[in-house]
């Protein structure tokens, strides 16, 4: 589903039921699609279940704290992409580096104004985008340089076997038994078969690539729909 139709969905994993009320109140209020969890190990179930755009997530929890959340999703290649804005009652200069140290995009101190993290919700949905948007884009030049390397190792074999043609055909010329003919007939033919084969591979791949990159430019979306989309989403109606 495209950007421009899909509602984004945030996970909030906080153990104080006040936290998680407000926020699914307000956030839904706005268009969110929310998702709550009161620990996190149950966190970590609903990420693989909800599949949120963003996590807002308590860092003192009983159990699982949120650093160890972090560090749980970060190591996970499925789930590492996930920003996630940390909410703490500490407010230590470590206690934030180490969050970073972690992967945490944001991070928040409680109490909070509710402006702010809202406003930091649309920062981190937008830069997650753009980070998807230029991983297509590198993902669509990788497919470029794949086939264009494929194209041109096709063409330098396609060029040796007319090469090998020419070869066989000048040794014709001369008298030759009709062996030697024979030999040189089948050299000819299973050089033919070759190029038939790679041409034939070297196509299919080019309609490969082609379905991949127009598979990718269905996922694009231009910079002022992202930002109209990303920061419209905290907007109410």
């Amino acid at each position: 589903m495209e950007l421009q139709t899909q509602q984004q969905k945030i996970l909030i994993i906080d153990d104080e039921n006040i936290n998680l009320e407000f926020f699914d109140l307000m956030l839904e209020k706005l268009g969110f699609s929310v998702e709550l969890a009161r620990n996190g190990k149950e966190g970590l179930e609903k990420v693989v279940e909800f599949r949120p755009n963003l996590i807002i997530l308590d860092n003192i929890m009983p159990k699982m704290s949120g650093w160890e959340v972090t560090k749980t999703l970060k190591s996970d290649p499925e789930f590492r992409n996930i920003p996630i804005i940390m909410l703490s009652a500490l407010d230590d200069v470590k206690d934030k580096v180490d969050s970073f140290d972690l992967g945490v995009d944001d991070y928040i101190t409680k109490p909070f104004n509710f402006s702010e993290v809202l406003a930091r919700i649309r920062v981190a949905l937008r830069n997650r985008e753009l980070f998807a948007q230029i991983s297509l884009g590198e993902s669509r030049l990788h497919l470029a340089e794949s086939l264009s390397a494929e194209l041109k190792t096709s063409i330098a074999e396609f060029l040796k076997s007319i090469d090998e043609f020419d070869a066989a055909i000048a040794r014709t010329d001369n008298e030759i038994d009709r062996d030697t003919f024979n030999a040189l007939l089948d050299l000819i033919r299973d050089k033919t078969q070759v190029a038939r084969n790679r041409v034939s591979a070297l196509n299919e791949r080019i309609e490969r690539t082609d379905l991949q990159w127009e598979n990718l430019k269905r996922n694009e979306i231009g910079l002022n729909i992202l930002e109209n989309q990303v920061c419209g989403a905290g907007q109410e109606s």
